[in-house]
């Protein structure tokens, strides 16, 4: 049995030409909570930066993110963490900006980092918490978008989905992914 009771992955590409892209909204998320907790992110194994905070494990894949499973699953394993235990924290095209949504399990849904964890892991069942960035405007092809950063215009609402996304994980702590989703999925 583990001592944490959570791993939680932010996905993100590292360096600081992706810092505040839209592809790195689960570092943000990470980042945020960590800021707000006084923790600090250290270098981790397998090419991560990790930090814990109660029951919780907090994990910044450094690998590209097409590969972040390479660092999710070992650690998993490491920490003897099963899969329904690993939340993982990323972009979603599907959802608008300013929306968050947590999922049970499910598919990547063309999220190679997703993807990426699939495959190392072995199964799709982990929980996800979704964060919105909508979909690319007209002519903008998906990689530029997700690779591009939030717009001043959005970055009031941005600053809103983390402030939400960091109470959502707070509550996760204290309650079940069941009633974390009816409270934060609306």
């Amino acid at each position: 049995m583990s001592r944490y009771s959570w791993l939680w992955v932010g996905l993100g590409n590292p360096g600081p030409q992706y810092r505040f892209t839209r592809h790195n909204f689960g570092f943000l998320v990470l980042e945020e909570f960590a800021r707000l907790k006084g923790l600090k992110f250290s270098k981790g194994p397998y090419q991560s930066l990790v930090s814990a905070y109660k029951d919780a494990f907090l994990l910044m894949p450094q690998t590209f993110m097409n590969l972040s499973g390479e660092a999710v699953a070992p650690l998993s394993r490491k920490l003897r963490i099963p899969p329904e235990r690993i939340l993982v924290i990323h972009d979603d095209l599907d959802l608008p900006l300013g929306r968050i949504k947590f999922a049970p399990k499910g598919g990547a849904g063309g999220h190679r980092g997703v993807k990426s964890i699939i495959e190392a892991l072995g199964t799709k069942d982990f929980p996800r918490l979704k964060l919105g960035i909508g979909r690319p405007p007209q002519g903008i092809a998906v990689r530029d978008y997700v690779l591009s950063p939030f717009s001043e215009e959005e970055k009031p609402l941005v600053r809103k989905v983390l402030e939400t996304a960091c109470e959502a994980l707070d509550y996760l702590l204290e309650h079940d992914l069941a009633k974390t989703m009816s409270l934060f999925n609306r």
